[in-house]
């Protein structure tokens, strides 16, 4: 990895400046400033929305277990599919909710939406915002601290498929939630990213680590026991396993093919129009992987604290300009990034 000179970050902030100046000449400011419109009925209708999907998946779910075994499976996996495409929806309003802009309410941005977005799914707003704001400042750059995600491409088609067939077996999952484990007891630095980094260890004990990641853990378990009890409460506590299946599996496949249509085989460059992929998505990928127009990343690093719902519309105007091209379907990309031989 090439190191980086102050004077190579003077020159890369520059340049970001003159892409965001560049970005308001082609718009106009009347035009940028409403788009950094917020709104409390959006935030509330997206949480609202995210846990109704997966209520309506939970019970058909129940009601396929009354089914013969030719529908009751079909349904169940589908189900499940539906469940873990919410999950990835939570993840996205945490995200939009650590831009600040999924409630015009600060409270509600960091508080409400760690709690029904964040928590349930071992993500709190406070941290990835510390962490996601090093992935705007540094896109199209080695210093990226999301390339670790997007870094080998291309890749060849067997090697695309291993990879989902392990998020699929849920082995990703399972690594993934040993060591969110382990970043919350103090053993690893924090992070979404595939890199792990060891923090110093200082004299520590056994005692020590467990004592932080209760301390630190703790609303993803009350969060997760309450998940539990309200199932159980009316009946079906074997509803929690659907709920840990799409965790453990479909989840992190969805994270993978969204973390790979948003920056992979994008140009090194810090001009956001370039170094980052919007894609067009169809009614199953915005169900999976692309809930919340998170599918107009060109647009969300563009403007990084427009709301989400703003994104088609910039979309649009960004398109009439010339100044972003047509975006590519999710399976185009995928072929891209599996094209070595």
């Amino acid at each position: 990895m090439s190191t980086t000179t102050s004077e190579d970050l003077f020159a890369e902030g520059l340049e970001r400046q003159t892409a965001r100046r560049q970005l308001t000449q082609l718009l106009g400011k009347d035009t940028v400033a409403s788009l950094h419109r917020r709104s409390n009925l959006f935030g509330w209708w997206a949480i609202s929305s995210v846990w109704l999907v997966i209520g309506t998946a939970m019970a058909a779910i129940v009601w396929a277990q009354q089914q013969p075994l030719w529908v009751a499976v079909p349904v169940t996996i589908l189900a499940i599919l539906f469940i873990a495409g919410r999950q990835l929806g939570m993840a996205i309003l945490m995200h939009e909710a650590s831009h600040r802009s999924l409630f015009e309410n600060v409270w509600l941005n960091d508080n409400l939406t760690n709690w029904l977005c964040g928590h349930p799914i071992f993500l709190e707003v406070g941290k990835y915002r510390k962490h996601h704001f090093i992935h705007h400042a540094k896109t199209g750059t080695f210093e990226d601290i999301d390339y670790s995600l997007i870094r080998g491409f291309p890749t060849t088609k067997a090697s695309l498929a291993r990879k989902f067939s392990r998020d699929l077996l849920g082995l990703t999952g399972i690594k993934s939630l040993f060591g969110m484990v382990l970043m919350n007891a103090g053993v690893l630095k924090w992070t979404v990213a595939s890199d792990i980094e060891k923090l110093p260890r200082e004299g520590r004990t056994i005692r020590d680590y467990t004592g932080q990641f209760f301390r630190e853990a703790w609303p993803t378990l009350l969060t997760n026991a309450l998940l539990f009890a309200i199932l159980a409460t009316v009946g079906h506590p074997e509803l929690y396993l659907a709920w840990l299946v799409a965790y453990l599996s479909p989840y992190w496949l969805f994270i993978r093919i969204r973390a790979i249509a948003e920056h992979a085989l994008t140009e090194m460059t810090p001009d956001m129009l370039k170094n980052t992929r919007s894609t067009r998505p169809s009614f199953w990928s915005r169900s999976f992987v692309a809930p919340f127009h998170v599918n107009y990343h060109i647009e969300h690093h563009a403007l990084a604290s427009a709301p989400c719902w703003q994104l088609p519309r910039l979309h649009r105007l960004l398109r009439e300009k010339n100044a972003v091209p047509e975006p590519p379907g999710y399976l185009e990309v995928l072929g891209r990034v599996s094209s070595r031989v």
